[in-house]
């Protein structure tokens, strides 16, 4: 059995793109579509509450296209629940959402949350939907999201690749080993795992190392590289360097 890791690319920011000037270009499914040409194994879209990149007609172009998996980035709102339960997609991964932040900050809290969150994600679940909570990699978060039934964890990344962007390499250290010992953890208990947020081409080797996380989702550096050596050669090397350090041969990679 492979031991090929997932690559989800997440595509907002062409989004962000489009929306500073107005109009239909850069189109993000188009980016999706690229993003799956180069090798992703999956897209993600996050529709937020302001709309502020990823709009209602993106995600139904998404589903309209795509032919490998969509993962539905929202926030744990009636409205977006709606919108998931129309849809359906493949994946369905609740974040923390405020309006001010400029991206998402931190993990979901799962743990004060429990009981809300298992009635909000239950829904999902049954029509199909695979249940992805976006936590840190703390041991009572994790605990949580498998007592109320989430399929899936997402470990975030962003201080462990905010530490090494700062130079602060021994806390960086020390959060990669929380990044390890809860991998683990929430494999053990039965959670697939996965990480994202802030993953680059300096920071990724560590987490795609990790042998119990399953699936890497990376949008933001992917898409800045993107505009100095194009989507297609941007995705390859960072497809290039995860199967490297899962020791895949080039021919597996397809």
């Amino acid at each position: 059995m492979s031991d090929r890791l997932r690559l989800g690319v997440n595509i907002d920011h062409v989004a962000t793109l489009r929306n500073a000037r107005g109009g239909a270009v850069p189109d993000p499914v188009r980016a999706a579509k690229m993003a799956e040409a180069a090798g992703a194994d999956g897209i993600t879209a996050h529709l937020r509450e302001d709309r502020r990149h990823i709009r209602d007609a993106d995600i139904d172009h998404l589903m309209e296209h795509l032919t490998t998996p969509l993962n539905f980035e929202m926030a744990a709102t009636k409205e977006m629940q709606a919108i998931a339960l129309r849809h359906r997609p493949h994946a369905v991964c609740i974040v923390p959402e405020r309006r001010e932040e400029r991206t998402t900050e931190g993990g979901l809290e799962v743990a004060g949350d429990d009981n809300r969150l298992a009635h909000f994600i239950a829904p999902l679940a049954e029509v199909g939907c695979r249940v992805s909570l976006f936590v840190a990699a703390d041991e009572a978060q994790i605990r949580a999201s498998h007592r109320i039934g989430a399929a899936v964890v997402e470990l975030h990344t962003g201080a462990y690749c905010d530490f090494h962007a700062d130079g602060r390499f021994e806390e960086r250290d020390l959060e990669l080993a929380r990044l390890t010992e809860m991998a683990a953890l929430a494999h053990d208990i039965g959670l697939e795992v996965h990480a994202g947020h802030g993953l680059s081409y300096e920071t990724v080797n560590p987490i795609a190392a990790l042998p119990s996380v399953v699936e890497l989702n990376i949008g933001h550096f992917l898409m800045g590289e993107s505009i100095f050596v194009g989507l297609d050669r941007a995705i390859k090397e960072m497809r290039r360097l995860m199967d490297e350090v899962r020791n895949i041969p080039i021919a597996e990679t397809g």
